[in-house]
């Protein structure tokens, strides 16, 4: 087992050819004209070697993009992909830009990318894409056939534009297929990076379809996205069940509650080459903790090597049973985030699990230059279960179903063919808002027409 961290891989450029990057970023630079640019992208113009064009941390305007754009257009040998992999990216290029700016800045370095036929990654994170910006961003995903890895982190997308991107990405899927029936040598999309952008249950529907179509999908990261149970259950059964070469999955952040535990339950066991979990503060509830556990601990899972549990109300019975599940299912795992649970750092489980992973490192023979790349995280902010909190599980299972959860979770239970709820149109969200804002005012009135003096 080799262990390498990010950070360093990052920082290995003096190992590649100089001649094959060209580097902007982290300039804080604001370039609105051509003639702004030119003298910064003169070394672009003139190499015909540039693999890697690094343009983050600066704010670039219409005419310097499009000035941009045109240099970019003849550099057939581009490929931007992303940080940890030594390459560029168009991260945050937009700060302190109007709204109105940005599309037209948008379109025309898109539509310079478009033409290079060796660019598989981009990476656009931190602009703003909402409902006004997204025209640019869909046209090119649903066109781009050579792409493989989209980094598209805190774009205040929403589930509408969120729903316009997922359709992008099914289109590309048609595109892709096509040129496979041509003969053409046409990467998967292996990476989708989504997070931080409220995409909420209103797209998961939309993004389902996507994974269930990009079936060789192997990093997907959704994280922060205000998705609650009956979206996430959608997502995993009717979309990310049949990536089966899934490597990594990152949902932290969002609301799985048992609902979404069961669904997670029912398809990890098809990820047979999955490597990473991340379900960190996600509320998996007790019993969902101990489900989850359960399933890993059927040997489906023997790649997994690092699992995020935390902050997930996870008690001293889905920690028995992981503690288990590790042991006897899960060999390569090397580290285990449980803190925020409900159990005492004192319990004999978790001390097996430190000594059992400290055995493994010792016995893989690697060397860790990272805190977090091996063992157990700080249990800083574990609850103990109190009398009281077990007095509460007993007397839910006794008028439940005997599951501790709340009848609320009950009737949300997602079926395999639930039918999420379709995201407003913008005309809809604003006659929606401006309904709102009536109704508001209405009341105002009348409580002022009842005051008196």
């Amino acid at each position: 087992m080799q262990i390498l961290d990010p950070k360093s891989i990052c920082s290995l450029d003096f190992l590649m050819d100089s001649s094959k990057i060209f580097s902007l970023e982290g300039l804080g630079l604001k370039l609105e004209t051509a003639a702004d640019v030119e003298s910064h992208i003169k070394d672009l113009r003139n190499n015909n070697l540039v693999e890697e064009v690094r343009l983050g941390g600066n704010t670039l305007g219409i005419e310097a993009c499009k000035a941009i754009a045109e240099v970019l257009a003849h550099k057939n040998t581009l490929k931007l992909t992303d940080r940890e992999s030594k390459t560029a990216n168009l991260a945050d290029i937009f700060t302190s830009r109007l709204l109105a700016e940005i599309p037209q800045a948008l379109t025309f370095l898109l539509t310079a990318l478009l033409s290079l036929p060796q660019l598989e990654t981009i990476d656009l994170s931190d602009n703003a894409f909402g409902l006004n910006t997204q025209a640019p961003l869909v046209e090119f995903l649903s066109a781009h056939v050579p792409l493989r890895h989209l980094i598209l982190n805190n774009n205040g997308l929403g589930p509408s534009a969120g729903v316009l991107i997922a359709d992008a990405l099914t289109a590309l899927h048609a595109k892709k297929e096509a040129a496979r029936a041509q003969g053409k040598d046409v990467p998967y999309l292996e990476t989708v990076i989504c997070g931080r952008n409220r995409l909420e249950n209103g797209s998961m529907a939309a993004w389902a379809e996507v994974f269930a179509r990009h079936d060789r999908v192997q990093v997907v990261k959704m994280v922060q996205n205000g998705i609650r149970q009956e979206g996430i259950s959608h997502l995993l059964r009717q979309g990310l069940k049949h990536a089966s070469t899934l490597r990594d999955l990152d949902l932290q952040d969002n609301t799985f509650t048992k609902v979404g535990s069961v669904a997670l339950s029912e398809v990890v066991i098809g990820w047979k080459s999955l490597r990473e979990l991340g379900v960190g503060d996600c509320l998996l509830s007790a019993r969902g903790g101990m489900v989850l556990a359960e399933a890993l601990g059927k040997g489906e899972n023997k790649a997994l090597e690092i699992l995020r549990l935390q902050f997930n109300d996870i008690d001293i019975s889905g920690l028995n049973k992981l503690e288990n599940s590790v042991k006897n299912a899960m060999p390569e795992l090397r580290r285990i985030e449980l803190n925020g649970n409900r159990f005492s750092e004192e319990e004999p489980s978790l001390e097996s699990l430190r000594e059992l992973l400290q055995e493994r490192k010792v016995k893989a023979g690697v060397v860790v230059t990272h805190d977090n790349q091996w063992g157990l995280d700080s249990l800083s902010d574990l609850e103990e279960d109190s009398d009281e909190d077990e007095e509460g599980d007993d007397d839910d299972d006794s008028t439940g179903d005997g599951d501790g959860d709340t009848d609320e979770e009950d009737e949300l239970v997602v079926s395999a063919n639930v039918e999420l709820p379709v995201s407003e149109t913008p005309k809809q969200e604003t006659q929606k808002m401006a309904q709102e804002n009536n109704d508001q005012i209405d009341t105002l009135v009348d409580q002022l027409e009842k005051t008196t003096i």
